[in-house]
């Protein structure tokens, strides 16, 4: 029994680092902008627009205390919405940035914060370097100049 915890101890261990792994690869290098749904809640969005993938990420006191995001979320369990929500932060994303045409195509739930979404859009993929509509990202105050 023993020997049996620890192989899947060591399994779930593997698992998380390979999420751990595979989100630092795509996403730690963009910038993250900020795209806020019903009770102007805030989700930061990691965008690799060149694979048409992104990743929504919450925060632990969202996912512990909630929202009510209108009246579709008021008075349910963080947890019991937490897909629907994610899925409202992608899609108001890609509208918000000037994409309403494309569609979620699929979705990756690392964990209760990360959640990552694939997309279609029929637009060619724009080429590295144009300028593209953009939401403002997280301000970290005290962070920036004074």
């Amino acid at each position: 029994m023993r020997r049996f915890a620890g192989v899947l101890a060591l399994a779930l261990s593997l698992g998380g680092c390979t999420g751990f792994a595979y989100i630092s690869k795509t996403y730690v290098s963009l910038t993250p902008q900020v795209v806020t749904i019903g009770c102007k809640d805030p989700y930061e969005v990691y965008d690799q627009r060149q694979s048409r993938s992104m990743l929504i990420v919450s925060n632990t006191l969202r996912e512990v205390t909630g929202c009510s995001v209108g009246a579709a979320f008021a008075g349910r369990d963080p947890a019991e919405t937490r897909v629907e929500r994610f899925r409202l932060a992608a899609r108001t994303y890609l509208d918000e940035t000037v994409r309403e045409d494309c569609k979620i195509i699929g979705e990756r739930v690392f964990n209760d914060l990360q959640t990552e979404f694939r997309y279609s859009c029929a637009a060619p993929i724009e080429p590295r370097g144009t300028a593209v509509p953009r939401l403002p990202g997280r301000i970290n105050p005290g962070l920036g100049p004074r």
